[in-house]
């Protein structure tokens, strides 16, 4: 009798093709790359926003040279958890992004509308054959005229606003901490003590990255240590 195979097995070659339950396999796949990145969070506070990496460096290795945290114009910064080289491809592409939206429109373009252009980008990936999802999670924050703002984008390309959130292979845990410890009007530095604290206890042992950007503020790096 010839030995049967898991059902997914069929389906998981191509992104082009769902399972019978209505399962992009492949697109899961991806998620789960996404999820195992170290822990990255990003929140809102009472002048701007904060975004914090955990990332783990040999001691023989440039630690610059291990991006988490990439600025992606002086009022929008993006943090990754999964596949760097992903990551790094979706912030070219989103640094293209607004500076020709800035040459265009003179004026520089909104968090929303730039989360929004990649959660598209990312989603044609999911599309056609030869083409294989990005396996990162992204979260895009940055402050513009409607005020702060905090998105955090899936592999598939879907898109949600947050007021804190945080992506990687302890983001439960560091959820925990935010619904406990979060709030809306914190400033600068109790924010930022926030950020070490919830990295230290999720990420033992890591450098941690963090960066502030508030409307008279362009993205500022804090600390790494």
């Amino acid at each position: 009798m010839p030995e049967l195979f898991p059902e997914h097995l069929g389906y998981d070659r191509t992104i082009a093709v769902f399972s019978p339950d209505g399962r992009l396999f492949q697109v899961e796949y991806a998620k789960e790359a996404g999820k195992r990145g170290p822990t990255a969070i990003s929140f809102r506070y009472d002048k701007g926003v904060i975004i914090a990496a955990a990332k783990f460096v040999d001691e023989l290795q440039i630690s610059e040279s291990v991006e988490k945290i990439f600025k992606i114009d002086d009022h929008i910064g993006m943090v990754s958890s999964g596949l760097i080289a992903d990551a790094r491809f979706l912030a070219k592409i989103a640094r293209y992004r607004a500076q020709s939206y800035t040459l265009t429109y003179d004026e520089k373009i909104d968090v929303g509308e730039l989360a929004r252009f990649i959660g598209d980008e990312m989603q044609q990936f999911t599309m056609y054959g030869g083409l294989r999802p990005f396996g990162v999670w992204l979260i895009i924050s940055g402050v513009d005229v409607k005020g702060a703002h905090v998105f955090e984008i899936e592999p598939s390309g879907a898109i949600f606003e947050w007021k804190a959130v945080a992506i990687g292979r302890q983001a439960e845990a560091a959820m925990k901490i935010l619904k406990q410890k979060w709030k809306e009007n914190m400033d600068r530095e109790d924010s930022i003590e926030l950020a070490k604290e919830i990295l230290k206890k999720v990420e033992k042992d890591a450098t941690i990255e963090i960066v502030y950007i508030e409307k008279e503020t362009p993205f500022s790096k804090v600390i790494e240590e």
